[in-house]
């Protein structure tokens, strides 16, 4: 139905067809402006959303870019391809040896932001499961986001992607659990007994993509092992999004599942392949989760929770900051590339966002408007700030006293 009539089908299809188009255009032309200004893409993705969106050109009575399936499901590919990307970056044995350090900067990132958003969400809303929700959309960083950037900025071979990438398995991990349980608790009305069955259930199929990470490396070599590039693609796409889908089925982050199918591609003999083959998919499928996050975005209720958005701005920058920092000295690295992992580990992404769509379902009607508003404001901001401050460490570097006397990285 558009504007109280039914539109035909081939006519609703056409139309479509021409939004996705024009999505991609901008899309492109926003790849162009980034690299003439020396920007990362990110921000311009997601303010190009924002701009298409219904809220903005909409409200003034020009076409926009709509919500539609190939948009969400494209949002959810680019998540998907950005974790597999991470996974291959990992493999099994790198993970048990890194186990000791991955628990350490994960409990130190859990234990420092967890309880800022909690403070603020309960300071703000007094109540504990408003406050649980808030809890979670404060502390877990973007995965999609600050691999897209470690891509971008080269630094994924650098010695300060390793603690970045062991604090995002360790939230990655909680988040599957913790998505789960707080879930049960909003739809069973704050049962905490309702949480059970569906954190089994997330357990169980995290348990099983382990022993398939485990023990199934001669099947993800057997299944890649073709001559054929076309079939090759199709193969590894269709194992990776087969797996995604079957986990955000369950009620397992679909991301969490590419990462462990990534990770279990990372033992075959494929992986450059993966990476060249796959690269291109993965990129446009991320511009379209970026443009996404725009898209879904309407200013105006940003504008109602301004006050929550600017006091969890200021208060959890630093509180990341601090814990990336401190993450970079139990990986025993510089201060310039600790400064780097602080900077990096600012952005929220894509969970903020699933986290928000459970508190759309808070039989409380403030929390179900207030706190998802919230976290699209609070995802565009920090989404933005966290690529520029990525982008711009040497000079966050500059400011902050180095007391650790080693020589700084010359990459």
């Amino acid at each position: 139905m558009r504007g109280g009539y039914t539109v035909p089908t081939t006519l609703m299809a056409d139309t479509l067809l021409l939004e996705v188009g024009a999505m991609l255009a901008v899309v492109a032309l926003c790849g162009l402006l980034a690299r003439r200004v020396g920007l990362s893409v990110i921000p311009f993705y997601i303010v190009a959303g924002i701009v298409c969106s219904p809220f903005v050109v909409g409200r003034l009575g020009l076409p926009y870019v709509q919500e539609t399936e190939f948009v969400t499901i494209g949002a959810e590919l680019g998540i998907v391809f950005l974790l597999f990307f991470l996974g291959l970056e990992f493999n099994l044995d790198r993970l048990l040896e890194s186990r000791e350090r991955i628990s350490a900067v994960g409990l130190i990132d859990l234990g420092i932001n967890f309880p800022v958003g909690f403070a603020l969400g309960y300071l703000f809303f007094q109540d504990f499961v408003a406050a649980t929700l808030m809890a979670g959309i404060i502390y877990i960083s973007s995965s999609a986001i600050i691999t897209k950037s470690l891509l971008d900025l080269g630094w994924i071979a650098n010695e300060e992607a390793d603690p970045m990438l062991g604090t995002l398995v360790f939230e990655d991990l909680f988040i599957a659990v913790y998505l789960a349980v707080i879930s049960a608790v909003v739809l069973g009305g704050g049962d905490l007994a309702e949480a059970v069955r569906p954190v089994g259930i997330a357990v169980g199929f995290i348990l099983v993509l382990l022993l398939l990470v485990q023990f199934g490396n001669a099947l993800f070599e057997r299944a890649l092992d073709t001559g054929s590039r076309e079939f090759f693609v199709l193969r590894a796409v269709g194992i990776t999004v087969v797996v995604a889908g079957a986990a955000l089925a369950v009620g397992v982050s679909e991301a969490v599942a590419a990462f462990f199918v990534g990770m279990a591609f990372s033992s075959t003999s494929h992986v450059h392949d993966l990476e060249t083959r796959l690269e291109p998919v993965r990129d446009l499928f991320a511009a379209v989760f970026f443009f996404w996050i725009g898209l879904i975005t309407d200013p105006l209720l940003i504008g109602g929770v301004a006050g929550l958005l600017a006091a969890a701005v200021v208060i959890s920058t630093p509180s990341k900051l601090l814990s990336g920092y401190w993450s970079g000295r139990i990986y025993e690295l510089s201060h310039t590339r600790s400064v780097r992992v602080g900077a990096g580990m600012v952005t929220r992404g894509e969970f903020s966002l699933i986290i928000a769509t459970v508190a759309a379902a808070s039989a409380d009607p403030v929390v179900a408007e207030t706190v998802p508003a919230f976290a699209v404001g609070y995802v565009l901001a920090m989404s933005i700030l966290g690529t520029v401050l990525m982008q711009y460490s040497g000079v966050l570097d500059g400011l902050i006293p180095d007391r650790t006397g080693q020589p700084t990285p010359t990459d």
